[in-house]
């Protein structure tokens, strides 16, 4: 019967008790290929402690808070970026119709001075016509002038004015970035703080009180933010609201005014006589004289049929007439025989 050595009993209880293969490290270690200390038996290093530590319940509560404020950010961001776009272009467009108005406003004179100076040269009734059509047009351009005012003030300046206020509104949202920027890098000092240095309460309590500050300096400017932006958004409301009436009212009262004097310049024209106009054309065509001749001319230029008949027409006027001067001194002859016969026998 072979004996076993009294040291390999001792070694063997040992590997037993300490759970190792022969090879005198355990099979974590061997896994991983880390010494003997750093076993899961043994005790941890003081990174893989720091790495377990269980993190505080309001740095968990903080973390969730700037993430909250992160998408408040975002939508205030993204709400004053789709206000100056949108604002930006209203403007712009609206600008150009004020513009518009004003060239169709300077045509429109263009077209009231040749008015005029064609209704100088023209008859007089539809001299008087022209005219007073373009007393009308201009009329009209007074008006048009007056809408060209009013939208200038009353639509294009107050857009305008939001290229002031979004600027304001950016500032105060930088001013807000750049406190929560700041209260993040104090809560990532902070963790890099505690673990660096677990056991120095003086730094950590240092740490904490400039995250504390920050905190509160990034929640105090994102209140003011968002009654900054509650505010804005009210007036936004409201004053897009006044623009587009405004806009709407200035344009109604121009157009009400242009239909009744586009009602009037119509009935002006409706006026001329075209007929008086015409024989007042003619008459100058042919003055008095040269209507004389003209008359002379067709007389003289008549048929020999017509020349025949106006002959016998007059010689039967004339045998008429004889006739009758006949017919009248046989009456006076017969009127002087009974006189003369009256008179004689009153004498005797």
């Amino acid at each position: 019967m072979t004996r076993t050595p009294p040291n390999a009993h001792s070694s063997e209880k040992q590997r037993a008790a300490s759970h190792q293969p022969p090879g005198g490290r355990c099979l974590a270690s061997r896994a991983t290929g880390e010494k003997r200390g750093a076993c899961a038996h043994h005790p941890l290093s003081a990174n893989r402690q720091r790495q377990l530590r269980p993190v505080p319940f309001a740095m968990l509560m903080l973390g969730r808070g700037l993430d909250a404020r992160d998408n408040q950010t975002k939508q205030i961001r993204e709400a004053v970026s789709n206000v100056e776009k949108h604002f930006g272009e209203l403007c712009q467009i609206f600008a150009a119709y004020v513009r518009k108005t004003a060239r169709l406003r300077d045509k429109a004179d263009l077209l009231v001075n040749e008015i005029h100076a064609y209704a100088a040269t023209e008859t007089p009734n539809l001299k008087f016509g022209l005219k007073n059509f373009a007393d009308e047009f201009s009329k009209l351009q007074d008006y048009r002038q007056a809408e060209v005012e009013r939208l200038e003030a009353k639509v294009v300046e107050p857009l305008k004015c939001y290229g002031t206020i979004i600027k304001l509104k950016r500032e105060d949202l930088k001013a807000t970035l750049t406190a929560k920027n700041r209260e993040a890098k104090q809560l990532s000092q902070l963790e890099r703080t505690r673990q660096r240095n677990p056991s120095d309460r003086h730094i950590i309590s240092q740490a904490e009180s400039e995250l504390q500050r920050a905190s509160l300096d990034a929640t105090r400017t994102s209140r003011q933010l968002e009654e900054t932006i509650d505010n804005f958004e009210k007036q936004k409301i409201k004053d897009i609201k006044n623009i587009l009436s405004e806009f709407i009212t200035i344009e109604m009262l121009f157009h009400g005014k242009a239909l009744e004097i586009y009602t009037a310049a119509f009935q002006n024209i409706q006026n001329i006589d075209e007929n008086e106009d015409l024989e007042v054309f003619r008459s100058s065509l042919y003055p008095p004289e040269h209507q004389t001749r003209l008359d002379i001319v067709r007389a003289n230029s008549k048929s020999p049929l017509q020349r025949t008949g106006s002959s016998r027409t007059c010689t039967g006027i004339v045998q008429i007439a004889r006739n009758r001067l006949k017919e009248e001194e046989a009456d006076e002859e017969e009127e002087e025989e009974d006189e003369e016969s009256e008179t004689t026998k009153e004498e005797r």
